[in-house]
């Protein structure tokens, strides 16, 4: 399934010719004729300066062969370039992300950069909150005031000398596996515009599949990292909850939240962890810190681990082309020296005893909205947080006895399995504009069945690409281990992706984002099941 990298017509293919703005006082970025001195194979098209990996830009930095102006420069270009196809960005600033560019230009310059993704051009989600800039929920119900405070993980990444793209789209409080609303319209997958690159983060992966920035920063809170990695052709890792330290925790959902990397690979995910991972004492849900280096954590492989493959968890339903290559993936895994059996359905579906919990959550959610603002909401979200404002104490205490059941049983289901493989999603990317909560895309049956459980139990879990579909969608296979274990989850992740390495640039997303815009009908108003 992989393909070649190669780039569509119309698109640049000579080598980097990025235009930088007039260099600061004392900033001497490396010029071409040093480059070809120090690395004659350094040519490279536009595209390949777009998909380079972390790593391998902060290796070009510090060998001087290339400059974090020029890496920005590229990404900035392809942002304008891909955004009227994508629409995944809530707000851009070319100008402080060229100025913090040079900067660590600069800093580079003198040997001494900032921390450890000095000069790294990263994207934060809406929902999370960044200093000076809105902080709009995916809701016009909020303002475009700037916001005055940085997010844990963002101030650990401005600490370690990230230069910020932008704020990319959610759907309104990150309410469902897909994302449009109201406020922004709809965003796209650049696999196939047609389509939706998932949710919650949603615009994060689509940024990240059309080369816009190395590492992007999302949230899950029933699968909003791995959900729109899976549909997107990325890497994405549900942290255990409270290795990543977050603030504030508001709501019934900041239980089962936490921020993690979206990335184009198992290694920059790590990298990206070992940062987002530092200890911040706004967060007493926090773990204690764990100062090893997840980017050496992951280098064993999988042989004589125990690996569950169960692609009927909760007795889920998934699609046969999905199903097909799940089966190959977690063939790749005996292939490596796994021993891989099918444990069944490991737990009843969820649906019926957790839907007080979700719907209490988003009543939770509209209870701090002025009501005078509602009728600004999506009307799909608003019906569902409508009908958990009927949610009694009892229903909610359910809920929570049968949180702690699961996981006291997936505690002892590791006791047996090293790992658990499921297919992240059991479909492929619904259209742009199937309406969420439909009989066509259903919560529970359609997007969330393998992914809520591990929210609910705390559980690490990354969804890693394994195929395209025959025609040509993305589908991604999920890794879980036991709570504290994402050494394990990372470990299997990289033996697979060397096995089964994603290609960037690809030729379906170059040629998707070359062509038009296919039209999308707003079906708020449809009936929510």
């Amino acid at each position: 399934m992989r393909r070649p990298n190669e780039t569509s017509a119309g698109v640049r293919n000579a080598a980097s010719t990025i235009r930088s703005p007039t260099p600061g006082a004392g900033i001497d970025p490396v010029s071409a004729h040093d480059r070809g001195n120090q690395d004659e194979d350094f040519a490279m098209t536009d595209l390949d300066l777009c998909y380079m990996s972390a790593h391998e830009a902060l290796r070009r930095y510090r060998d001087r062969s290339l400059s974090p102006v020029e890496a920005a420069s590229a990404h900035l270009e392809r942002l304008e370039a891909a955004e009227p196809k994508i629409n995944a960005f809530m707000t851009q600033d070319h100008e402080t992300a060229r100025v913090e560019a040079w900067a660590s230009e600069a800093r580079w310059a003198k040997g001494e950069p900032l921390g450890p993704l000095d000069g790294v051009t990263v994207t934060i989600k809406d929902l999370i909150p960044q200093m000076g800039r809105p902080l709009r929920n995916g809701s016009a119900t909020t303002d475009d005031s700037p916001c005055d405070i940085d997010a844990p993980t963002v101030a650990r990444l401005r600490e370690a000398g990230c230069v910020f793209l932008g704020k990319t789209t959610s759907p309104e409080c990150g309410w469902k596996g897909i994302t449009d609303g109201p406020l922004f319209g709809f965003t796209r997958n650049p696999w196939n515009l047609a389509h939706s690159p998932g949710g919650s983060s949603g615009g994060a992966a689509a940024s990240l599949a059309a080369g816009i920035g190395h590492l992007a920063l999302g949230n899950d809170g029933g699968g909003s990292v791995r959900i729109p990695c899976s549909y997107s052709g990325l890497y994405g890792l549900k942290p255990t909850f409270g290795r990543v330290p977050d603030h504030p925790r508001e709501g019934i959902f900041c239980m089962t939240s936490t921020e993690g990397p979206m990335t184009r690979s198992v290694d920059d995910a790590a990298l990206m962890l070992n940062t987002l991972a530092l200890p911040d004492a706004d967060d007493w849900y926090a773990l204690p810190h764990d100062d090893r280096d997840w980017t050496t954590a992951s280098e064993e492989g999988v042989r004589g681990l125990k690996v569950a493959y169960a692609p009927g968890l909760g007795r889920a339903v998934i699609d046969d082309e999905v199903r097909v290559l799940t089966d190959a993936a977690a063939q790749k895994f005996v292939e490596l020296g796994a021993e891989v059996d099918d444990p069944g359905s490991v737990f009843e579906p969820l649906e019926e005893a957790m839907t007080a919990h979700w719907l209490a959550g988003f009543a939770s959610i509209l209870r701090a909205i002025p009501e005078e603002r509602h009728d600004l909401l999506d009307p799909r979200f608003r019906t569902v947080a409508e009908r958990g404002l009927a949610v009694t104490v009892p229903q909610l205490q359910a809920s929570i006895v049968h949180r702690d059941r699961l996981g006291t049983l997936l505690n002892h289901f590791h006791q047996e399995w090293d790992l658990l493989l499921t297919p992240t999603l059991p479909t492929t990317a619904p259209l742009v504009d199937t309406p969420y909560h439909s009989q066509g895309l259903h919560r529970w049956n359609h997007a969330t069945p393998f992914t809520v459980p591990f929210n609910l139990t705390g559980q690490p879990g990354a969804s890693v690409p394994c195929g395209l579909t025959p025609g040509g969608l993305p589908v991604g296979l999920q890794i879980v281990a036991a709570k504290y274990r994402e050494d394990l989850v990372m470990r299997a992740s990289r033996a697979y992706e060397s096995v089964h390495p994603q290609s960037w640039p690809n030729e379906r997303v170059e040629a998707a984002l070359a062509g038009d815009v296919p039209a999308a009908a707003d079906r708020y108003d449809e009936p929510v099941v």
